[in-house]
């Protein structure tokens, strides 16, 4: 990807600073939006796409850090990360929180630009746009991926925040069987610390509110060999 096709977001709250990166980008050949704080940073988000998303840490209220670990739940944009804080602490919490490359003020904006060109240039090639479905049926349950939300008939089936983030995972990928080993590096993502038991007890769960027989699972199969699948109708 070259920067005359690429769109990145600035999230900083320091007007100068943000200003400064801005000019600098757009005379660099890319399309620059920018934010003042997370907040104003996810209603951006709500309504564009972006190809990268430079963002500071040290921001008042939401920091970059839990900014960047929320958006990873939800987007996959490369995300680097500015900060006043050098310390191998802090470099590994914002790796940890799903950050893509992590840059300590002060810089040189020739640097910025360098690390930027070499994320863009690891992004694959555009795929064709697939049009996925919005609902998922599975049998008489129905689960609205946007909302994140299942039903039966008119009454909503309540999941817990695990089963939230499973039915997640496992949306994303319908007729694909994905592993423990992926289920579990998912969920650790989030902050749930888990593991492969862990995994097999809430796909248990999950399936008494899914399956019609839960000893004989119909939607969410065991792959042998390769974890588990959701089969929508």
């Amino acid at each position: 990807m070259s920067a005359d096709d690429a769109h990145l977001l600035i999230v900083d709250d320091d007007e100068r600073i943000r200003g400064l990166l801005q000019k600098f980008l757009i005379r660099s050949g890319f399309l620059v939006s920018t934010a003042r704080d997370a907040a104003h940073a996810r209603r951006v988000l709500s309504g564009l796409e972006f190809d990268l998303i430079v963002l500071d840490v040290m921001m008042p209220g939401e920091d970059g850090i839990a900014l960047c670990r929320d958006l990873r739940q939800t987007i996959t944009t490369p995300i680097m990360l500015l900060t006043a804080k050098g310390e191998t602490g802090d470099r590994i919490s914002g790796l940890e929180a799903g950050a893509d490359d992590y840059l300590s003020k002060p810089f040189e904006p020739k640097e910025l630009l360098l690390r930027i060109n070499a994320i863009l240039r690891r992004m694959p090639a555009a795929e064709p746009v697939v049009i996925a479905p919005k609902v998922l049926n599975l049998g008489p349950i129905r689960y609205d991926i946007a909302r994140g939300e299942m039903w039966q008939g008119d009454e909503i089936i309540r999941l817990t925040a695990t089963e939230s983030h499973l039915m997640r995972i496992f949306s994303g990928r319908p007729g694909e069987p994905v592993t423990r080993a992926l289920l579990v590096e998912e969920l650790s993502r989030s902050g749930e610390q888990t593991q492969e038991r862990a995994v097999d007890v809430q796909i248990t769960r999950l399936r008494r509110k899914i399956e019609t027989d839960p000893k004989q699972p119909r939607y969410l199969q065991t792959v042998r060999g390769a974890g588990y699948m959701l089969a929508p109708e």
